[in-house]
């Protein structure tokens, strides 16, 4: 089987290397023409665990290719999976440009049947505006072509995409024709040897499932920083409440976290994407806009502890120089997209802190971002030399056991603001450091 992945970004290349492992033929498109050449030259563009390895390994086989034109290739394949970006609108809606435009692309060429599959983030309906856009360039053209669009979610987590894709704990396909049902089933195969869990639905509920279960996982989070907040002004402790109700099986212990806000390419962005949804249908989403309210207002809480720690003097910031560890939404992945790091960063700049910062592996991604606004450390003892606070953002692995000893040489404060719950408070303190977390 030959396939097409237009789009070349998280879910595109994980989608296409992953298939290809699988021993289909696949050829990755994209305009990046840059891009393109790196990723010919085996060069993985962003940081995602085992992708580099097996991105080579596929080229080498034969089995997967590069280019940045569909039309040159769209007749030789039997399914498009169309995995662009659908950034955000100013009022929240996903723009759908680049995902039309594939569409259109895909008219304005195909002369056999092929399957278009939406795989890219999008809102109930897009797929009828895919067959609406292809069927107008058919016209255009004269041409009487069958095709068949399809819906296909994805549920890949950034830093476990190649796990999740190659052992997915559930695929689900929307439909509206046996054809497509046939040809996607056996293009799942594979990945379905020991379990299947290929789940077939309607188009529009398939595209509702995604919306709807980042938005559940989103509203898991928000509600527990609420929790956590709350335990601070009562004198509970988040860690304790969370595995008290996280040991109910009707709950479960997963997304139960205290921390200082969500990011990342898929929450805040799909979350504001199903309120503004349901504002085109006049509903109102109440919940889940509580919920980006209140992950809007955790994104702030470090910075809060911070100036409370300073009496309530934001003028204090002035000229002291506070140290982050991690800049990444999330560890395993140098996707910098609506974290929490930036948030901080600029409000810091803005009081007059000097801010150095130290992240694994999104170092470059930030100086992409915000250019030399901050001062990047070489690894996370260089970052909190004579630093007057640190503030812990980002759960990388190698924050989780620091050396105090070191710390206590380093940093010229005494203050460790914990946004992720991670550190030993009690061997902070006993070392002689003030430590403020979470909901305790």
């Amino acid at each position: 089987m030959k396939i097409a992945v237009v789009g070349t970004g998280y879910v595109g290349l994980v989608t296409g290397t992953c298939f290809s492992e699988m021993g289909v033929h696949v050829t990755c498109v994209d305009v990046d023409e840059r891009k393109i050449e790196q990723l010919k030259q085996g060069i993985v563009p962003i940081y995602e665990p085992g992708l580099e390895t097996l991105v080579r390994k596929n080229m080498k086989s034969g089995r997967m290719r590069f280019t940045t034109r569909l039309e040159d290739i769209i007749n030789e394949v039997d399914i498009v999976f169309i995995a662009v970006g659908t950034p955000p609108d100013e009022d929240g809606s996903a723009d759908l440009k680049y995902v039309l435009e594939v569409a259109r692309t895909i008219g304005r060429n195909i002369n056999h049947y092929v399957v278009v599959v939406t795989k890219s983030t999008v809102p109930v309906g897009t797929a009828l505006k895919v067959k609406t856009a292809i069927n107008e360039e058919l016209q255009l053209r004269g041409a009487n072509v069958e095709f068949d669009v399809a819906s296909n979610p994805e549920f890949l987590k950034e830093g476990n995409a190649v796990k999740d894709f190659m052992s997915p704990d559930r695929v689900v396909v929307g439909v509206d024709s046996e054809r497509a049902r046939k040809l996607i089933a056996r293009l799942y195969k594979p990945f379905m040897i020991v379990s299947d869990r290929l789940i077939f639905t309607d188009i529009p509920s398939a595209e509702m499932i995604k919306y709807a279960a980042n938005s559940m996982l989103a509203t898991r989070i928000s509600f527990m920083n609420d929790i956590a907040n709350l335990c601070e002004l009562v004198g509970a402790d988040v860690n304790m409440v969370r595995k008290g109700i996280g040991s109910d099986t009707r709950i479960g212990k997963k997304f139960l976290y205290a921390g200082c806000g969500y990011g990342g390419s898929c929450f805040p962005k799909d979350v504001k994407a199903l309120i503004k949804t349901a504002a085109d249908h006049g509903y109102n989403m109440r919940v889940l806009q509580a919920v980006e309210d209140v992950n809007a207002d955790q994104k702030l809480i470090l910075y809060h502890k911070l100036i409370n720690y300073y009496g309530g003097d934001e003028a204090q910031l002035k000229g002291k120089i506070i140290a982050l560890w991690g800049l990444s939404f999330k560890p395993e992945t140098d996707d910098m997209r609506e974290a929490p790091s930036l948030v901080l960063i600029d409000l810091l700049l803005k009081a007059g802190a000097i801010v150095k910062v130290y992240d694994p592996v999104a170092m470059d991604e930030c100086r992409r971002r915000i250019g030399d606004k901050v001062v990047y450390a070489q690894n996370m003892y260089d970052a909190v030399k004579e630093s007057d606070a640190l503030m812990l953002v980002t759960e990388w692995k190698e924050f989780r056991m620091p050396n105090t000893e070191m710390l206590l040489q380093s940093m010229r404060g005494r203050l460790i603001l914990d946004g992720r719950n991670i550190l030993d408070g009690e061997e902070l303190h006993q070392a002689g450091f003030e430590y403020h977390c979470i909901g305790r």
